[in-house]
């Protein structure tokens, strides 16, 4: 696979882009499109600038507030088994934390609606989301176990924090045949595929993750 392919975000791929692309496709990422979005995506912006230069490096950083940037193999895995089935009109994120997940997801969908409880995390991702010239996010300051009802139904759902069960709200809110992916636990975390049949939800256990937790009603 070739990343250097033309880029959605400012028409060019950086260095550091490719290389972690590469990187994250010998530790066995095949989507052609994920791997293009990392590579286009400029991820040292998303983190805070004393540790720009560890911004490319396949590991989870503090952005503040207690919250971290996802390792980028986990946000590549997790946006890759949301494209498992094809490529969803929209998706609904839960966790906008940095906005680097939502500027890969932005790049592989129609519409990125985008929770978060915290404030201040909110308004900087805007920031920055714009100055890649992504304008297909619409964001919400909210309670991300409620999900986006007005918005619904999803194709699909990714959830960037770990609660202890699954939300209800969250099933409730996938179209038929769509499919969630969220890690679960608390001490000891999994990330889970759920995808909707109808009424019922099959679950598909991937592997062992640690997340922040997804805290219900704790809107900041």
């Amino acid at each position: 696979m070739n990343v250097r392919a033309g880029s959605r975000i400012g028409g060019k791929l950086t260095r550091s882009g490719e290389l972690l692309a590469q990187k994250l496709q010998q530790e066995g990422i095949v989507n052609s499109e994920v791997l293009r979005a990392i590579a286009c995506s400029p991820r040292h912006i998303f983190v805070p600038e004393i540790l720009a230069h560890k911004a490319y490096d396949n590991t989870a950083l503090p952005i503040g507030q207690g919250q971290t940037i996802s390792q980028p193999y986990i946000v590549a895995k997790m946006s890759e088994l949301l494209l498992a089935d094809g490529r969803p009109d929209s998706i609904l994120e839960i966790g906008t934390g940095s906005g680097y997940q939502t500027s890969i997801l932005a790049q592989l969908t129609d519409r990125v609606y985008s929770v978060e409880r915290i404030k201040s995390l909110q308004f900087q991702a805007k920031r920055k989301l714009q100055s890649l010239d992504l304008h297909n996010v619409s964001m919400k300051h909210g309670d991300g176990w409620k999900g986006w009802q007005s918005k619904a139904p999803f194709q699909a759902i990714i959830v960037t924090a770990a609660p202890t069960e699954v939300p209800q709200a969250l099933l409730e809110q996938l179209t038929d045949g769509g499919r969630l992916v969220i890690p679960v636990g608390g001490d000891t975390q999994v990330l889970k595929i759920i995808t909707r049949h109808g009424g019922e939800f099959k679950e598909q256990t991937i592997e062992a993750v640690r997340f922040v937790p997804l805290v219900p009603g704790a809107v900041q």
